[in-house]
């Protein structure tokens, strides 16, 4: 009979209750011990709901306090362990003398996680402690417990080389051996089933990588629990031939992004193997077809029986826990929907359709339609309209912003204080008009500037009090979108976010930021940024509709930030960002996809920004994503400026600038705005020094790696002043060799 699990369930808490816990244990207001009884509960919940909703085996080990691959990272040793979760956090965070973890998104996801850096002279250390105590505080809710833990080949892929030119795969099978280790004390601990997740596999693996990891699963294998090997994301093809004949116990498929996959898999799942049937969308929020499911998998059941599981397609970190709370979202939208809590209920009801023989049309009685609207026109193939030339547009900008060598300026956003945020939950409860609240932002907006001009920025913003995320604000104002009242989702660390719900055609019904913007402009003669989210960014990170093409929905969000950037122009904004750091992330994982992709997302951005004048300067921002691979598509898109995270790699990312001449203007950033750490006016200059290696002095910009919303006012000013100093020094430097170069040899 069909087994039903789930790969892993979000761990914020159904209120964020991980969140607060962290943010005040980092604040100093509580202890170790205060945050691991609200971790014991946040557990607790989770594994409760499994079993509530009738799965078969709950899943232990998927919990974080920060990072599962800086958890992997802990457990064997390639990160010093500490006697305390304040070395944990150091690690995550940074602080004092010491920097933060790099940080990049989980394959094409919107979770980042932490890049360990691997020393290949030393070896690993492993400690099985936090697997085995999560499995025993699960086995006391049930003692069917399966343990999930990042497998080697993807911590290996995923993390960082400290020896440049290292060979990586030569530490597979050490590294095989430290997993053996942690396995081999799980299984004495009586745990059966272990989950090892390799969503590296989807990727396009070379034959000596997968010889290798065959050999280094047969180790593993040698005195470990029962093995599921888990993929997803994408498909295995064209590896399945070479996988099945791999050391372990059974595979998990996505067959929400790969459905085509079973028909293989059924001609060569071994005997003696469970096949896991990721069928439940964990990534996106629309209620399951049921009867289409149970359809797609009854064959395979009256084949394998209790060989076939049931499963969510990834785990459920990328949803919103619970529908629980949403009584305000529309009634006919909600009816469509399932978070984590509810496709519990999903798994559980295939698996039960399938044991019981319960014929589908029963099964589904309860399923709603996921129909939206059709599409306005055949707008996919909307041309772009060209602007003029870089190097035009680089004079008239020139000409009317007289900006300085080496400008500087910030990502968009400052820090959400308790006054702003307070002024927003009035604003929620009622207990203020939408006047009072104009009112309030436009005073810190106020703030912003002066401050900003005090610091001595050249391209100012307006800070975005207003707003509450970079895209849902954008979801609140556009049509077609639909917004929930506590659908949280983890971003990293403690960072939620609440993606909006593309639910119908997307439509701008009036100018979304021009009000503000045009304020902030009045305040000041410097220029100040327009700040919008670009097309993608907005496509990427909202759970989309599934009855269009995403180049469609992409097409339709750029015509409408379009229209944005004219109204601004008008209303004589004459720099305007468009953010997209999700134009990296959402590429295809095959790359044998990414040519097409690429093509209609650059095509989206240059819509989106084609009503800009010769004289209005374009910039972008990227953050947190490997670029090398895709600076041509980077040029493509021609905006005036890009920005990019830079500060964690320490300037890494320009290596990629050094075998590609970039056409036009880039900001590198140059200061980690995730970590509180403050860097100092030296640090700062040496990084500009090492930029100038790369980019030329007029073509650079000089910007922290990202928006400072959620940092401190006081840390802010602080790296900002030194930011500020450190570009006036470069300056001068720049300016005095320039004045040695026109004297030429003395005597």
């Amino acid at each position: 009979m069909a087994i039903a699990h789930i790969l892993g369930y979000p761990r914020i808490g159904p209120r964020r209750e991980l969140k607060f816990a962290l943010e005040r244990h980092w604040r100093g207001e509580s202890n170790d011990t205060d945050l691991a009884a609200t971790v014991s509960r946040i557990q607790d919940e989770s594994w409760r709901a499994q079993r509530a909703a009738g799965l078969d085996w709950l899943t232990a080990g998927d919990f974080s306090l920060y990072d599962p691959m800086l958890d992997m990272a802990a457990d064997l040793g390639v990160v010093p362990r500490g006697s305390s979760l304040a070395d944990y956090f150091l690690h995550a965070r940074g602080g004092g003398e010491t920097h933060a973890l790099e940080m990049t998104k989980w394959f094409d996801t919107n979770y980042h996680y932490l890049v360990p850096t691997i020393d290949s002279r030393r070896p690993f250390a492993p400690d099985a402690s936090r697997l085995v105590g999560e499995a025993r505080r699960c086995s006391i809710i049930s003692t069917s417990v399966k343990v999930a833990m990042v497998g080697p080949l993807t911590f290996l892929r995923l993390s960082k080389m400290r020896q440049k030119g290292a060979d990586r795969l030569a530490l597979l099978e050490p590294l095989a051996e430290a997993y053996a280790q942690i396995l081999a004390e799980l299984r004495r601990q009586g745990v059966q089933w272990v989950q090892l997740d390799e969503p590296s596999l989807v990727q396009e693996i070379d034959a000596k990588w997968l010889d290798a990891y065959g050999r280094a699963v047969k180790r593993l294998r040698a005195s470990s629990p029962r093995l599921l090997l888990t993929s997803y994301f994408a498909s295995l093809e064209p590896a399945p031939q070479q996988v099945s004949g791999w050391d372990v116990d059974g595979i998990h498929l996505d067959l929400v992004r790969a459905p085509g996959q079973l028909a293989s898999w059924r001609s060569i799942l071994p005997r003696e193997w469970i096949l896991s049937a990721g069928v439940v969308d964990g990534r996106n929020v629309w209620k399951n077809d049921l009867s289409l499911t149970i359809g797609a998998l009854a064959a395979a059941h009256e084949e394998w029986g209790d060989r076939l599981w049931v499963g969510t397609s990834c785990s459920l970190l990328h949803v919103p826990v619970s529908l629980a709370g949403e009584e305000g979202m529309v009634p006919g939208v909600k009816a469509r929907l399932a978070f984590a809590r509810e496709k519990l209920d999903e798994v559980n009801a295939i698996a039960r359709a399938l044991k019981t023989g319960q014929r589908a049309e029963e099964a589904s009685a309860d399923k709603r339609t996921r129909g939206v609207t059709d599409a306005h026109g055949a707008i996919a193939t909307a041309p772009a309209l060209a602007r003029p030339p870089y190097a035009t547009r680089r004079d008239a900008q020139r000409r009317h912003l007289k900006l300085s060598a080496l400008p500087t300026t910030t990502i968009g956003s400052f820090p959400q204080t308790g006054a702003i945020r307070e002024a927003r939950a009035a604003l929620r409860r009622g207990d203020i008009d939408a006047a009072r609240y104009d009112e309030a932002m436009r005073g810190e907006i106020r703030t912003a500037i002066e401050r900003q001009e005090s610091l001595g920025l050249d391209v100012l913003v307006h800070g975005e009090a207003e707003r509450n995320d970079m895209v849902e604000f954008f979801g609140e104002r556009l049509e077609g979108f639909a917004v929930t009242s506590n659908g949280w989702v983890q971003s990293y660390g403690s960072r939620c976010v609440k993606p909006p719900i593309i639910e119908g055609d997307v439509g701008r019904p009036r100018p979304m930021t021009v009000d503000l913007t045009a304020y902030a402009q009045s305040l000041t003669a410097q220029p100040v940024k327009g700040m919008l989210t670009g097309p993608i960014t907005i496509l990427k990170w909202s759970f989309p509709r599934g009855d269009l093409p995403p180049r469609d929905i992409a097409m339709q969000i750029a015509l409408a930030i379009r229209a944005e950037v004219a109204d601004l122009q008008e209303a004589g904004i004459r720099v305007i960002q468009i953010d997209e750091p999700a134009l990296r992330e959402a590429m295809p994982l095959k790359a044998g996809e990414w040519g097409g992709y690429l093509e209609w997302a650059v095509q989206a951005f240059r819509v989106a920004a084609s009503s800009a004048s010769a004289s209005t300067q374009v910039h972008t921002h990227m953050c947190y994503s490997e670029f090398g691979d895709i600076l041509p598509a980077i040029a493509a898109m021609d905006a005036d400026v890009v920005t990019l995270e830079a500060s964690r790699s320490e300037m890494d990312v320009l290596d990629a600038f050094r075998d590609f001449d970039y056409p036009n203007e880039v900001g590198p950033g140059i200061y980690d705005i995730h970590s509180p750490r403050v860097p100092d006016e030296r640090e700062i200059a040496a990084l500009l020094r090492k930029a100038l290696e790369v980019i030329p002095p007029e073509r650079l910009w000089i910007n922290p790696d990202c928006g400072l919303k959620t940092r401190g006012w006081e840390e802010t000013r602080r790296a900002l002043a030194n930011m500020v100093a450190a570009a006036r020094t470069v300056r001068t430097e720049l300016e005095s060799s320039s004045v040695r170069n026109r004297s030429g040899p003395v005597g």
